[in-house]
């Protein structure tokens, strides 16, 4: 399936001084085989992004977008029934992850507990994220994660300010 590009002001055409929404959405449905589907989904994206729009991705964002989308579709299609809606948008200087599900419960992050086997997929996401929102909808919930395209010269996530 080819990437949706929709652009503002409506099909067609792009409105002055603004840019065309760069947009990627796909349903998965159906076995394990989905996970993988959505890495390599994400990572084709990401490709096609700097091809076609000259839009620089490092490899490190490249390499966090497939984990998020790795732990909010594993997460999805371990918690939810149904079908998963996968939209990878870019905007601005970073790439926007969002995962629907049909499971009104909105997850939450567990203490860091090392000790603890799995379960650390919420805390990982969170902790690569330039920005996180759940959000319930009329029918299940949608996890949104932002990811910065570049890194800055020091190694830093672009955004983020060293701890």
């Amino acid at each position: 399936m080819e990437p949706a590009e929709a652009v503002p002001g409506g099909e067609g055409h792009v409105q002055p001084g603004t840019a065309p929404l760069i947009q990627d959405t796909v349903a998965l449905d159906g076995d394990g085989h989905v996970i993988a589907e959505a890495r390599h989904r994400a990572a084709g994206f990401l490709t096609r992004v700097q091809a076609e729009h000259g839009i620089p991705v490092s490899a490190r964002a490249m390499d966090l977008t497939r984990l998020v989308v790795s732990e909010l579709v594993t997460n999805a299609r371990k918690y939810a029934p149904g079908p998963v809606l996968m939209d990878l948008r870019v905007s601005g200087d970073a790439v926007q992850v969002s995962v629907w599900d049909s499971d009104p419960v909105l997850p939450v992050a567990r203490a860091a507990d090392a000790g603890r086997v799995g379960q650390h997929g919420l805390e990982i996401v969170m902790a690569v994220a330039q920005g996180f929102e759940v959000r319930r909808e009329p029918v299940g919930k949608r996890i949104s994660v932002r990811i910065a395209l570049l890194d800055d010269p020091g190694g830093d996530i672009a955004g983020r300010n060293p701890v």
